[in-house]
């Protein structure tokens, strides 16, 4: 079976190099990314789409021409109060908070927010059921998810910094006998 990851197009949030906002919408230039990745999708089977219920992803999965299933486990980790802010606001405003969460990004829970390690566990339950299935799926969800989804393959949410994930790319993993592997990574 193959899990098809897309990540959504550009974002206004990331045009203004902000931690994103729940409600942050596609920029001009993520609409075209998206069309794009439209085309690619055309060579790929699949079953069933389920989709982060985010503004972004939501977008996203319409510009795609694909309806889903949409499921909280696979939105964007919240960043609670970093949430709006770039930076260089968060180390003004939260000093002590940032400090804190640079040295420990995967326990350190963001205050209003939450940790990498809460989200690694709900996108890792996700993902142990949907292989069940043993069918073919999409997820529109965001750059975190993927990057801790590729980090699933290892059992390992540390190599979460080793991977970035591209606006509008495709991201393939495959799942066979019980193995599972990398087949495409930001495939644009």
């Amino acid at each position: 079976m193959d899990i098809i990851m897309i990540r959504h197009g550009e974002t206004e949030d990331n045009v203004s190099k902000v931690f994103s906002r729940d409600d942050t919408k596609l920029s001009e230039i993520g609409k075209e990314q998206i069309k794009r990745t439209r085309e690619l999708l055309k060579d790929f089977k699949f079953d069933k789409v389920y989709y982060s219920p985010l503004e972004r992803t939501k977008e996203t999965l319409g510009i795609l021409g694909l309806e889903g299933i949409p499921n909280t486990r696979i939105r964007e980790i919240n960043f609670g109060i970093f949430a709006g802010l770039n930076y260089n606001e968060i180390l003004e405003k939260y000093p002590q908070e940032t400090k804190s969460w640079e040295n420990d990004p995967l326990r350190y829970i963001i205050p209003e927010g939450e940790s990498l390690n809460v989200v690694y566990n709900r996108v890792w339950m996700f993902l142990e059921e949907i292989i069940k299935h043993n069918e073919n799926i999409i997820i529109v969800a965001h750059e975190g998810v993927i990057r801790l989804a590729l980090c699933w393959i290892f059992n390992d949410p540390n190599f979460f910094y080793r991977f970035k994930i591209d606006h509008g790319s495709i991201n393939v993993i495959s799942v066979e006998d019980g193995f599972k592997y990398i087949k495409k990574l930001n495939y644009i």
